[in-house]
């Protein structure tokens, strides 16, 4: 059996622990993607091995700042951080840190966000490379794509750069950033995403989805919902050798007495090239087709005790006999998986609001969270590969819980190449036992039952505000 590689001895620290916190060893499926020879390799590639010999080097600041986006609320501040540092140092006999937050916090702004960034990227692309053919829909590698947002503090600096929206007063609203990610169907795992100010020019969702094109692979299929739905964008993407499936615009007509029938509210059609937007500059508009053959299929979905509800799609895959309408609801059904992928980063992660007061450590909380996430979602897929279940049938929320029990035990209290690879396997096999439960139709009202604090909204600035208590 490979000993677990050991880099204690090398300049970057050690990797191995962050290694062993998510259960992927030697013998186990996806271990070599997140390898110790990949961290070192990736944080050297963009010069960022500090720490040589010292307290914080950047192996235990990652191992570090993943914990934080991992816990809530007090066991996710500088301080408690500080607090596992020095437990850490302490169960292995080495110098301990102060317990001032202002050197982390220091060593912690030196992490690269690019290496974030490549390892998180990397480690989701070799992922989906590695699925399992049962995983794939028909075959086939499938795209999410979906956006959301996230506030972060109120200082002035994330202002500058991530404004609050003009419908907040000034002083009283939160810095907010709009995302358009690319996820996994098959592993759940983000494969990459793009960030930018919520207001401006050229930040919205489709705009930022834009400079994510390179990030798909000839061959795949994009799900999306219609938002993203128009002639350019499909372009772009077929453009790049990619399918597409979303559901129409709403501002759109669907007439399906048009274009050639292929079966009772399905058709083939072609769509028209617009005028040149704006964004787009003349040389790559004159690489758009004039015309674009699209098949645009009409699904109701009937539940018991519910009005029947229509959509409409349009999608580039043409031929009825390969994908017939059924294959086509079922897969824009799919797409409300990125909205459930969202709430786990955004709710379970602590996404919804990060706690860094600058853009640059903004970004590096945001990569280093898709980071945990993508980890916590490569975990699920071995225990998956090991027990014949599907990664999306495994609760993302227990595998959280089962890599923070072993945390410190993990890094604490070193073990032999072989009881790590037992112990791992025994945790996989726990892992895949917990089920996500098949819910069809469940609804709740959107009401609470504990009150919460009767404090007023903030209106107006918080120094304004504090003047007035004192009287000034």
């Amino acid at each position: 059996m490979r000993d677990v590689p050991d880099f204690s001895d090398r300049g970057s620290g050690k990797f191995h622990e962050i290694v062993s916190c998510f259960l992927l060893q030697p013998g186990l499926p996806f271990a070599e993607i997140l390898s110790v020879e990949r961290i070192e390799r990736v944080f050297k590639k963009h010069g960022n091995l500090f720490g040589i010999g010292g307290i914080y080097s950047v192996a235990v600041m990652l191992w570090s700042f993943l914990g934080q986006v991992l816990r809530d609320e007090k066991e996710a501040s500088c301080q408690a951080a500080v607090a596992r540092i020095v437990a850490f140092k302490n169960q292995r006999g080495e110098q301990a840190p102060t317990s001032d937050t202002g050197d982390y916090c220091r060593a912690r702004s030196k992490l690269s966000e690019a290496a974030l960034h490549d390892l998180s990227v990397e480690i989701a692309a070799e992922v989906e490379g590695q699925c399992h053919p049962e995983w794939l829909w028909k075959g086939r590698h499938t795209k999410l794509v979906d956006g959301f947002t996230f506030t972060m503090p109120d200082t002035a600096k994330n202002q500058a750069c991530y404004p609050s929206p003009k419908t907040q007063k000034k002083g009283v609203g939160l810095p907010i950033a709009r995302v358009a990610a690319i996820l996994s169907l098959a592993s759940a795992c983000v494969l990459d995403l793009a960030v930018g100010p919520y207001k401006g020019k050229e930040t919205g969702e489709t705009a930022l989805l834009r400079e994510l094109l390179n990030s798909f692979v000839q061959g795949d299929i994009a799900v999306m919902d219609r938002y993203y739905c128009s002639f350019m964008m499909i372009a772009l993407l077929r453009g790049h050798g990619i399918d597409v499936c979303t559901r129409i615009h709403h501002l759109r007509k669907v007439d399906f007495r048009r274009g050639r029938r292929l079966g009772h509210y399905d058709h083939v059609l072609h769509w028209t090239r617009p005028a040149r937007p704006d964004w787009m500059d003349q040389e790559t508009y004159d690489k758009i087709p004039e015309t674009l053959e699209l098949r645009e299929v009409r699904y109701n979905i009937n539940q018991p005790g519910f009005r029947t509800k229509s959509f409409d799609v349009v999608t580039t895959l043409l031929d009825a006999n390969e994908y017939s309408k059924d294959d086509i609801a079922q897969l824009y059904g799919f797409r409300w998986n990125s909205e459930l992928d969202i709430r786990s980063i955004k709710q379970s992660l602590n996404l919804d609001h990060v706690r860094c007061k600058s853009p640059e450590m903004v970004r590096k909380e945001l990569w280093t969270t898709i980071l945990a996430y993508n980890l916590i979602r490569t975990t699920a897929a071995a225990s998956a590969a090991l027990h014949a279940v599907q990664p999306r049938e495994i609760s993302f929320t227990a595998v959280c819980q089962y890599i923070l029990a072993t945390w410190m035990l993990r890094t604490c209290q070193p073990a032999e190449a072989y009881r790590i690879e037992l112990e791992a396997r025994l945790m996989l096999r726990q892992i895949s036992e917990c089920r996500v439960a098949n819910r069809p139709g469940r609804i709740e009202p959107r009401v609470i039952k504990r009150r919460q604090n009767q404090y007023d909204l903030m209106l107006e600035p918080r120094a304004v505000l504090k003047a007035r208590l004192l009287g000034l």
